[in-house]
């Protein structure tokens, strides 16, 4: 494994290797914000529904007796 090493210059491939996945994983998490899944900044769109349809109508009143 040493040699390796002495074809590549350790300080260059390690930054490299960070700069990949610092990339990768951006390139991960705006894949994931732009799913309705996923996007946990905004929610899932067009899913919402207005809150007064949310509500259930109150029962009648007992008649008294």
């Amino acid at each position: 494994m040493w040699r390796v090493w002495l074809l590549f210059d350790p300080r260059r491939t390690l930054i490299a290797l960070f700069t990949f996945l610092m990339v990768l994983a951006l390139l991960i998490h705006f894949i994931l914000l732009s799913t309705d899944r996923f996007n946990w900044l905004e929610g899932p769109r067009g899913t919402v529904s207005p809150p007064a349809a949310q509500n259930a109508p109150l029962p009648a009143p007992a008649p008294a007796r």
